[in-house]
């Protein structure tokens, strides 16, 4: 469906005016590293420089505790540490939680801040109650080390001298730790001292830290590992590159912390609009591994190339893959979790396991979107649009729905009733005096809802009632954006990190959740004015961990040029590694005006992105689809086609992703872990298991070198010709495509009837490709709903499996009974069966238990512009897709 966007919300309740102009990025406008003191300080920390030990370890309600002590007492001149507090929870699925915090008991002048939202309760309740652990003298070690059950195969070791948390197989090799090369600080909050200054100043901004510096640092290994990849949102290469080192030219840390960022550069390690602390670890010798630490404060990662801990007095076990990072943040506690796999796919459903699974978008969000930021004033908008809720009705009887925006920030105005309600009610975030944080954003002066509130939540999400949200319809839907938040006057262009949230917690201490709870709250808010019937769909530029659970998310600002192409890619698929499965780029480039091949070649890898979307700047040239001449419409029609044909196929993996996290668009290595040539690999990705896609990402190319990994043969996904696997292919290139293949031994339900929305295509019918493998065998599925509501979870959907063997089609129902009256049904039919593969000499095929004939047609076949040899087809077979049935060929 062809999602209608418009920049403004069109007399809408809640109207944002976006009435002045941007500019680029400007470096100087953020801090770096050195300009960061927590940064600095945890970077000049030498290993080993730890003195804290485990003492009074302990069981207790159902975890191993212990206090973190200083192991030789301080000088009487240095400040006093008091003892940090060590729990470990395990479980089930083999997952470890470390927590560290200050003592309660000894009075720390406020609780640290622990992000609240973001860990699922039904995770809670998988607890594994401890009830013992053993000791263990570790080679070296003055004293003994306890250690833990984890789960079968895998167990935890808590080293008290020096203190050190790793989880080990129970042969005894390593999979991942913490502290091993003892660089874990935690700056513990104070009382300021006459005549100390703890503020901070950057660009005239004035950061008054009233609880002195409060951060904190580690160091976390991963062993067996070739590669690192996750800890979104950066623009560039998707298994990460080290940033300090011997050898290495060191360069920032990979930053984590919500900005609204003009047009940012590709290949840095720049943070942009959202963050998650959630690293992915992959070897070929061990598999894969994960840590997360939940922490919503600004946070800097260094990837440490091999050989950087020379200096270390450590004694560690040598292995040869390790990768070592150095975790640092400005605030808040240590809680993190450490997952063992041992392969990609147990790795990232054990951390959905923690965040929670992605939501299953309605149908008509998985197709394509039209955009453009483009209506300059009010004027504009009343003359286009003077009756809004008709246009969206006109819109809706065609089977197309709006977004329209919603940002956080509202104009302090008297004459806007929201502001009113709002600073009446004290709804706003409060600057570090204690009043209404007034800053500056599209409408000028704005102050912002603390949405750390459960109570300002619950009165945003009632805003989205058709009663108060007037003008408003049930196909509106909506975009949060300049939610990092944006301040366009406040340091790095967001909010002063000690202004005040619900419960006084600083904002520093939650930055990058801030547009997570926005995006909660919007989409409750869409949810509860359907009365809980029908999904929301919010697309939100700011996220965090957990953001998978309320809608979609894009890259943010590009910029129209081949490099903002090809890094699109990677970028999509650490998103998806990291639980945001349903994520998308601006295609053709947000800013700039895209050359007509470099915006066909863009649609052409975007109708592969989840969230498929052409979006533009206002001063950029108009660039729909119809506006570059007839032969290049023609091309970008044709890539709008091949996504929804494949809308069947994309929705039943929406729905693998809403199961278990599994993303959509996924790295090659997913799919092939122990294959180390896709270890690297980020110009190619896979859509689901069964299909692998090369993006085209240089002018005027002629050629393009494709990897197709495994074994089993791919068939072009045009033409049908097959490709061996296992082999780099130099293919020719046309205007016409990007090389996409289907894997042998699968199956794609697809439609070829086009509509001019996909809602129109809900009931036409099926064809099903077959791929066949050597054993002449291939295996698929097929995810129906009614496209839109929460039934799914009641058991209202069909579930099919299909398999082909030995010469027979057979369709197998795989979805459980669905309870009472919890049904869905569908009239659809399989009007059309292609094998891929085939060998020759089948002459007619027989439908049980219908006991009839149906039409065979021998290739070649005209797959939409080539032709393919060794292609069977049966022509009609008009089986209902919701039935057992069988076919086979005779």
């Amino acid at each position: 469906m062809r999602t209608v966007y418009l920049y403004h919300l069109l007399y809408l309740l809640l109207l944002v005016a976006h009435l002045c102009s941007v500019s680029s990025w400007k470096r100087e406008e953020f801090r770096n590293c050195n300009q960061t003191p927590f940064c600095k300080r945890a970077r000049s920390r030498k290993p080993g420089s730890c003195s804290l030990i485990a003492a009074d370890v302990a069981i207790a309600d159902g975890d191993l505790i212990a206090k973190l002590i200083p192991k030789n007492p301080p000088l009487e001149e240095q400040e006093p540490i008091k003892p940090l507090i060590l729990s470990l929870s395990v479980y089930q699925d083999g997952i470890l939680r470390l927590k560290i915090d200050e003592d309660p008991s000894l009075d720390p002048p406020k609780k640290r801040f622990e992000v609240a939202d973001v860990i699922v309760p039904e995770f809670l309740d998988k607890k594994l109650w401890l009830q013992r652990f053993s000791k263990e003298t570790i080679d070296g070690d003055s004293e003994d080390s306890s250690v833990v059950y984890l789960s079968d195969g895998f167990e935890v070791v808590l080293r008290h001298d020096p203190f050190e948390v790793y989880v080990r197989e129970k042969g005894g090799k390593r999979v991942v730790s913490l502290n091993s090369h003892g660089l874990f600080d935690f700056e513990q909050l104070r009382v300021k001292k006459e005549g100390e200054d703890w503020e901070e100043r950057f660009k005239g901004n004035t950061d008054t830290r009233p609880y002195g510096p409060q951060s904190i640092s580690f160091d976390v290994s991963f062993y067996g590992a070739d590669f690192v990849y996750g800890i979104p949102e950066h623009a560039t290469s998707l298994a990460l590159k080290a940033t300090r080192g011997p050898g290495v030219e060191e360069s920032e840390p990979y930053r984590l912390f919500n900005l609204d960022v003009f047009e940012y550069i590709h290949d840095s390690p720049f943070g942009i609009y959202g963050s998650i602390p959630f690293m992915i670890a992959h070897g070929k010798a061990r598999g894969t591994s994960g840590f997360f630490w939940l922490n919503a404060a600004e946070m800097q990662i260094d990837v440490l190339g091999s050989g950087w801990n020379a200096e270390s007095s450590i004694s560690l076990p040598s292995d040869q893959n390790r990768i070592d990072t150095l975790w640092m943040s400005e605030a808040g506690v240590v809680d993190a979790f450490f997952f063992v796999g041992p392969g990609p796919k147990d790795v990232v459903r054990q951390y959905i396991s923690v965040t929670g699974a992605p939501a299953l978008p309605q149908l008509f969000s998985t197709a394509y979107h039209q955009c453009r930021w483009n209506y300059r004033d009010e004027v504009d908008v009343e003359m286009l649009f003077p009756n809004p809720e008709e246009m969206q009705k006109k819109l809706a009887a065609k089977g197309r729905h709006m977004v329209t925006i919603v940002d956080p920030h509202m104009k302090r105005d008297e004459s806007n009733h929201l502001h009113k309600e709002a600073s009446n009610k004290g709804y706003y975030v409060k600057d570090a005096t204690g009043k209404d944080f007034d800053g500056w954003c599209w409408p000028g002066s704005s102050s912002y809802p603390d949405m750390l509130n459960p109570e300002i939540k619950s009165w945003w999400a009632e805003k989205f009632s058709y009663e108060n949200y007037i003008g408003s319809t049930p196909s509106l839907y909506i975009w949060n954006d300049m939610n990092e938040p944006s301040v366009f006057n406040g340091p790095e262009l967001t909010m002063p990190r000690d202004a005040l949230h619900y419960g006084s917690v600083e904002h520093r201490e939650l930055h990058n959740a801030y547009g997570y709870y926005f995006h909660m709250a919007t989409a409750d808010g869409l949810v509860k004015r359907g009365d809980g019937k029908d999904r929301p769909f919010v697309l939100s530029r700011a996220f965090f961990s957990g953001s998978q659970r309320y809608g979609a998310v894009w890259t943010g600002d590009n910029t129209a040029d081949w490099d903002h192409l090809r890094v699109s890619v990677p970028m999509i698929l650490t998103l998806g590694l990291t639980g945001m499965t349903f994520s998308g780029a601006d295609v053709g480039g947000y800013f700039g005006n895209p050359e007509p091949e470099l915006l066909v070649r863009w649609y052409q890898v975007g109708a592969y992105y989840p969230f498929f979307r052409g979006h533009a700047h206002q001063d950029t040239k108009r660039r729909e689809p119809w506006l570059f001449g007839e032969r290049n419409t023609d091309l970008m029609r044709e890539a709008i086609h091949v996504r929804y044909t494949l809308l069947p196929y994309f929705y039943t993996l929406f729905r693998e992703a809403n199961m278990s996290g599994i993303p959509v668009v996924r790295p090659l290595w997913m799919e092939f872990p122990a294959d180390e040539a896709t270890f690297s690999n980020d110009e190619a990705f896979m859509v689901g298991k069964s299909l692998l896609v090369q993006g085209v990402y240089t002018e005027r190319a002629k050629k393009v070198s494709v990897y197709l990994p495994g074994r089993q043969s791919w068939y072009d996904l045009r033409t049908g010709t097959i490709y061996k696997g296992g082999v780099t292919h130099k293919l020719e290139v046309s205007e016409e495509s990007i090389p996409a293949f289907q894997r042998a031994g699968t199956i794609i339900p697809r439609k070829y009837r086009f509509r001019r929305s996909s809602t129109q295509m809900v009931n036409d019918p099926y064809t099903l490709v077959i791929a066949l493998n050597n054993s002449q065998a291939a295996e698929g599925e097929l995810y129906i709903d009614d496209g839109k509501s929460f039934e799914f979870e009641q058991g209202a959907y069909i579930h099919r499996r299909f398999v082909f063997s030995v010469g027979k089609l057979t369709s197998l129902n795989i979805a459980p009974s669905a309870p009472g009256n919890s049904q869905f049904s569908s009239n659809c039919v399989v009007e059309r069966i292609i094998l891929l593969g085939h060998s020759p000499g089948p002459k007619n095929a027989l439908i049980e238990p219908a006991n009839r004939k149906a039409e065979i047609e021998l290739g070649p076949l005209h797959l939409r512009g080539g032709n393919s040899p060794d292609v069977v087809t049966i022509r009609r077979p008009n089986v209902g897709i919701a039935d057992d049935w069988t076919i086979k060929i005779l």
